[in-house]
């Protein structure tokens, strides 16, 4: 197929090299230059998303933040003014389900289908391309994309309309912070009553509480590996939708708040840029003591 990428970022990159591998003609811009690595293999390096949208079929989207979806869609030389009808437009974005809807409502007006596509796996799973994938829009746009998301993820979903596979991402990073947070409080717990957390952390790998968190980023938080990754500051910006939504819907998230004001912790020392595992260095500060003093 004839792709568009745009957005190369940590997750982007290695989301496209695999499209390119896959023999797909593959057609890049970003902020910045394209990665070297990427025009190397076979990529199309285009001065817009402009560009990009008019020699695509289909074109993906991948950037940090609802404004930012909206500039590369519909801003100057964004992806509206290179469309056609019949082309699909798909963002990966983790972004606010309801602008999601209204971008999908403009998309649509063009002639074109649109799917919200956000992701779940982080740096690890684009690399394996292993993520997972939550779709919200029509069942035949989703079929015309399934090769593309086989290319980059295993647990491919769709999920219902436009808007519901943001609301699904919103879901999964309410229970991503509060596990995160619930490693945390574990391991700080047996360091501080003197037992080794690297072990307690691999005897519980063996347990009811066993996680892909527990495995990836209790090692982190053992480890002090706190690059991302997944920088605290996105985390921060889909916790925000996730409260914003509660309110709007007349719900409580107590424990999606709490997460949220240790990663507020976090930035205030400093730690936007650290992996979202990190938000166990907010409760070492309450209590003044390190899971442990190891760098690597």
């Amino acid at each position: 197929m004839n792709i568009g990428f745009v957005g190369l970022g940590i997750m982007g990159s290695p989301m496209a090299g695999h499209l390119i591998a896959a023999g797909h003609t593959v057609y890049l811009t970003t902020l910045g230059p394209v990665p070297a690595e990427l025009t190397a293999a076979g990529g199309k390096a285009e001065a817009s998303a402009a560009d990009v949208a008019r020699k695509a079929d289909i074109i993906i989207t991948m950037v940090p933040d609802t404004p930012d979806v909206e500039t590369v869609l519909f801003g100057k030389n964004g992806v509206a003014e290179g469309l056609s009808a019949g082309k699909l437009v798909i963002d990966m974005s983790s972004i606010s389900p309801v602008e999601t809807k209204k971008f999908a409502k403009r998309i649509n007006e063009l002639g074109c289908d649109y799917l919200d596509a956000p992701v779940s796996g982080g740096e690890v799973g684009a690399k394996a391309a292993s993520l997972t994938i939550m779709v919200g829009g029509p069942e035949a746009a989703f079929e015309r994309a399934r090769p593309l998301f086989e290319t980059m993820g295993k647990n491919i979903t769709l999920v219902g309309g436009n808007g519901d596979g943001q609301t699904t991402k919103v879901a999964n990073q309410i229970i991503v912070a509060l596990t995160i947070e619930a490693v945390g409080e574990a391991l700080l717990f047996a360091s501080k009553a003197g037992a080794d957390p690297a072990k307690v952390r691999q005897a519980l790998m063996g347990g009811f509480a066993a996680s892909r968190i527990l495995e990836v980023h209790g090692d982190r938080m053992v480890k002090r590996t706190f690059d991302p990754g997944f920088r605290i500051a996105l985390h921060q910006k889909d916790l925000n939708l996730a409260l914003d939504g509660a309110r709007t819907l007349g719900i409580a998230l107590p424990n999606t708040a709490t997460a949220q004001e240790l990663f507020n912790t976090c930035a205030s020392h400093g730690g936007r840029d650290w992996d979202h595992s990190a938000m166990v260095r907010a409760l070492e500060l309450m209590a003044n003591h390190a899971v442990t003093t190891t760098t690597s």
